[in-house]
């Protein structure tokens, strides 16, 4: 276990938006997931404005659970601002990041944790969908053209359960929507990447917060930028002869 004086092995990065009604199944799974698991490890809620109570929850459940902490946002910024966020609170060397929604099995965690002494950044693969009709047709076309542009070679980097390295992070400049290209932009630095399929699940509670209009127009949008920055990314390798000193 982790308790606010011990620098964990593990950072666990959790945006939430809205998802009271999931926040104690949540916790309770990814506690019992890691616990003898994994040596020492953190929960971090990243809060991005939520108005149905969930607030008050997780800060209820950081004075519960000693692994967990809450950052609060003003006001909603959006999920790579919470991923950033995180990042930046995160005290792990290895940082693994999952959505809220109850979608997926916190315990998949240590099938991407089996290769992160491997690859930089490990990330799930949802290879067996269980979503609406609407958001598996708005992945799969933002996939296909994600992937004609940025070759990244991942099926479903739309997946948010991931396992970072944390030179990975700290090397990632984000941007508005750049956590939809995070394979793309750890390549792009010459970081490693590995793909392992985990299960996902129907939701349960709350609403999705994502669908055709913000999902695929808005990937194709930043899709150009991540194209830019891969051009004109700064690539070189240098010999240190300085003796002096």
């Amino acid at each position: 276990m982790a308790g606010n004086d011990i620098t964990p092995h593990l950072s666990v990065v959790i945006p939430i938006l809205n998802e009271r009604d999931n926040l104690h199944p949540l916790t309770a799974q990814t506690l019992k997931a890691l616990s003898g698991q994994v040596e020492s490890f953190e929960i971090i809620y990243v809060d991005d404005g939520s108005t149905d109570g969930s607030s008050s929850l997780l800060d209820q459940l950081a004075e519960n659970h000693s692994e967990v902490r809450v950052v609060h946002f003003s006001r909603n910024y959006g999920q790579t601002s919470a991923f950033d966020a995180g990042f930046r609170h995160a005290r792990g060397e290895l940082i693994a990041t999952l959505d809220g929604d109850l979608q997926f099995d916190p315990a998949d965690i240590l099938r991407l944790l089996s290769l992160a002494q491997t690859y930089d950044l490990v990330c799930g693969w949802r290879r067996d969908r269980h979503d609406t009709f609407v958001k598996r047709l708005s992945s799969r076309i933002a996939n296909m053209v994600r992937n004609a542009v940025t070759r990244d070679g991942v099926h479903d980097t739309g997946c948010s359960l991931k396992i970072f390295r944390r030179s990975v992070v700290e090397r990632l400049a984000l941007f508005e929507g750049m956590h939809r290209f995070f394979p793309a932009l750890a390549r792009m630095h010459g970081f490693s990447v590995a793909e392992v399929p985990v299960h996902h699940y129907p939701r349960a509670h709350g609403q999705s917060k994502y669908g055709i209009g913000n999902r695929v127009f808005k990937s194709l949008y930043d899709l150009l930028a991540v194209g830019w920055m891969q051009k004109r990314c700064l690539r070189y390798t240098y010999t240190n002869r300085d003796k002096r000193g």
